[in-house]
């Protein structure tokens, strides 16, 4: 098939692949970015393209890669643009200085929400904290299995109460 032949069938499936375009980046002027580009990788790609092969599915498949390829790669670039009279660009994936007395008075708080549970909560939950699976805090404790994820969640709720501001 001559260039001129396969070019002429690309325009001739520009009217299906607009609606899908849209679709994907909901936008128009993407919309518009990405026909173009699908149709410049069909024609790069063009010996790939094997006369009787469904024209619409093979580029259907080369636009939708296209789309998910370029999300892929905005979303790792996460560059915030600044709307300044300076332009400036900066970059959202700065270091991050944590505040160490803050997180020791939420550990406090916390600690404090933990000794404050009833006992009959508190041993179960401590232990699945610990890292025991249900069943083998119900063989320690020597209560039924029910009972003690029936704890763990009370124990779960009445904390997510005292710690609400978390």
């Amino acid at each position: 098939m001559s260039t001129i032949e396969f070019s002429q069938l690309l325009v001739s499936n520009e009217e299906y692949l607009k609606p899908f375009a849209v679709t994907l980046t909901r936008d128009n002027e993407s919309a518009k970015d990405l026909l173009q580009e699908t149709f410049y990788r069909a024609l790069a790609n063009q010996e790939k393209y094997y006369v009787g092969t469904n024209i619409k599915a093979w580029l259907y498949t080369i636009m939708r890669n296209i789309f998910i390829n370029n999300y892929r790669r905005k979303s790792k670039q996460k560059t915030v643009f600044d709307n300044s009279p300076n332009d400036f660009l900066l970059d959202s994936k700065q270091a991050v200085i944590t505040n160490d007395a803050i997180a020791n008075l939420q550990m406090k708080e916390i600690q404090q929400a933990l000794h404050q549970l009833p006992e009959i909560f508190k041993n179960p939950f401590l232990l699945y904290f610990d890292g025991y699976k249900y069943n083998e805090i119900a063989e320690i404790l020597k209560e039924p299995l029910g009972t003690i994820k029936s704890r763990i969640h009370f124990a779960r709720k009445l904390l997510k109460e005292q710690l609400s501001r978390f």
